[in-house]
């Protein structure tokens, strides 16, 4: 169990029999009457965020999360199949929970994924991959790092801004929790 003194960013606790990630704290003390802790949950099942206040001391429960490293093996439609590494076993994760992990899956990468009660609801990306493009309009002779963007298709089919010196066939890296071109690969 969790008391309110260990409340932090990013803690994960369970409220009303969901699991929730601690976005946002902040201790109160009045100046007359007790202290207390207005926290914003997001749930980590359905996305939503609420603003809970929480009385000095409270106390609240961890929940049964379990991470996992898992590969990816491939898409059918709107399920992505996965790998755990350790047993061999293969599940699948439909799109809605993955929020904008299928923009930069590609097949045999490993992600994070986690478990709430056995069941998963969501993955983690590695911060950056590696990715070819496959599309872009070419390069023009004195184009610079620094004199702006154009788009760029990707192989795994997102549109991503590049700078004007790259050219298709070129393997980029992309930073996964912007979406942003990184560098050269």
């Amino acid at each position: 169990m969790y008391s309110t003194s260990d409340f932090r960013k990013g803690l994960k606790i369970e409220y009303n029999g969901d699991p929730y990630l601690m976005v946002d704290f902040q201790h109160v003390k009045p100046g007359k009457g007790n202290a207390f802790v207005r926290t914003r949950l997001k749930n980590l099942i359905s996305g939503n965020v609420l603003e809970v206040t929480f009385k000095s001391g409270e106390k609240v429960n961890k929940p049964d999360l379990e991470e996992k490293e898992m590969q990816f093996l491939y898409s059918e439609g709107e399920e992505y199949y996965f790998m755990d590494n350790a047993s061999y076993e293969q599940i699948f994760l439909n799109a809605d929970k993955m929020g904008d992990a299928p923009k930069y899956l590609q097949e045999n990468i490993n992600v994070s994924m986690l478990f709430y009660k056995g069941k998963p609801i969501g993955l983690d990306l590695p911060n950056f991959v590696v990715l070819k493009v496959l599309e872009t309009e070419p390069g023009i002779r004195g184009d610079t790092a620094s004199g702006g963007s154009k788009p760029a298709t990707v192989e795994t089919g997102t549109v991503i801004q590049v700078p004007f010196f790259i050219n298709e066939g070129e393997a980029i890296k992309i930073d996964t929790r912007s979406g942003e071109y990184v560098e050269r690969a």
